[in-house]
């Protein structure tokens, strides 16, 4: 796929300052650049790297004034990071526009679809199943039964929905999710075996939600495990059975939450954090990496630490914690003068 450097200033609504047949087709960091590439120039600290790239096109801010002779063609916008960024964006789209139903695939009967649908070779549609407009399926995907996917969502290789799960419209479902495995319930008998709970629920996915390769979301055992809108999820998250996650919340990596706990909205989680069932944590939230949430939490609380504690709390009490041994040492000596007093 090729473009020239009229064709980008005009989606960019920028300005060729050199040939505007400059062709690209790939894109490179300016000091990588190599010829039939483009890149761009938004940190002062790059700008020397501009009189020697070898990159064909160059999106550069239009107060930039080159210093020495140039080779690369210039692309002139407002703010070259954000016009950059655009134009990955634009280059995504471009990229997965792909319509159409691929073979071998499978479909019930009952399965209904919208307009422009991609349905990658290997996916199954279950029964009952209801797929939006633009939804965009890639290979190896299982929908199970009763399984509801909005429009313009993706759902990447190797996805698994199982039956009753509900996915909003712009969700973004990236390789080796699974949504709707049973939830972790077993009850034990007198002799100490454990028998497994049914879970009857299913997990409702809002809007605009984007979940991360590896990530589980379990169904509820009665009810509703549920991810609201704007939720963006980090790689190999589990979320167990009757979660809820408030709108806007962000969480990292190999994060955990327990069964039935409630997180409210625009919270920030850091990665490898725990967190205990049946607990409520509030709205605008920040919990640090690595810390172990084991009550609830009030609205803008700051929490560091495993059990976790205040933020602030933590870092006076982390000044004592590395100098304990000097600290103990005067201790033992003072403890010698009181013995021999």
């Amino acid at each position: 796929m090729k473009f020239t450097a009229a064709q980008i200033a005009g989606i960019l609504n920028g300005t060729v300052d050199g040939d505007e047949g400059a062709e690209v087709s790939q894109l490179a960091k300016i000091e990588e650049g190599c010829k039939g590439s483009l890149t761009f120039l938004a940190n002062p600290k790059y700008t020397h790297y501009i009189y020697s790239t070898q990159a064909s096109i160059t999106i550069v801010n239009n107060d930039f004034v080159p210093e020495n002779k140039i080779e690369t063609t210039l692309i002139r916008v407002d703010n070259a990071y954000k016009a950059f960024s655009q134009l990955l964006e634009y280059y995504n789209q471009v990229k997965m526009n792909k319509t159409g139903i691929e073979q071998p695939v499978y479909i019930s009967e009952s399965a209904k679809y919208g307009e422009n649908l991609y349905l990658g070779a290997f996916s199954y549609l279950g029964e009952n199943v209801k797929i939006g407009d633009n939804v965009k399926i890639y290979p190896n995907v299982y929908i199970g039964d009763n399984v509801t996917v909005g429009d313009n969502s993706i759902l990447f290789t190797g996805v698994k929905l199982y039956s009753e799960t509900v996915i909003g419209k712009s969700c973004v479902i990236n390789s080796g999710v699974v949504i709707g495995a049973d939830g972790f319930g077993y009850t034990p008998n007198e002799k100490g075996e454990y028998h497994k709970v049914p879970q009857t629920g299913n997990v409702i996915i809002e809007d605009n939600v984007d979940v991360g390769p590896g990530t589980t979301i379990d169904r509820a055992t009665l009810g509703s495990t549920v991810i609201k809108k704007g939720v963006k999820l980090d790689n190999q998250i589990q979320i167990a059975h009757n979660v809820t996650i408030g709108e806007n919340t962000v969480i990292a990596a190999q994060t955990g939450i327990a069964g039935s706990t409630k997180i409210g909205k625009n919270c920030m989680i850091g990665g490898q954090v725990g967190i205990a069932g049946h607990i409520v944590i509030g709205d605008n939230v920040k919990i640090q990496a690595q810390s172990g949430i084991g009550r609830n939490v009030k609205d803008n609380e700051t929490l560091q630490g495993s059990p976790a504690f205040g933020y602030g709390d933590f870092n006076k009490s982390y000044v004592y914690f590395k100098n304990l041994p000097k600290i103990m040492e005067r201790f033992s000596i003072v403890e010698k003068k009181l013995d021999n007093e």
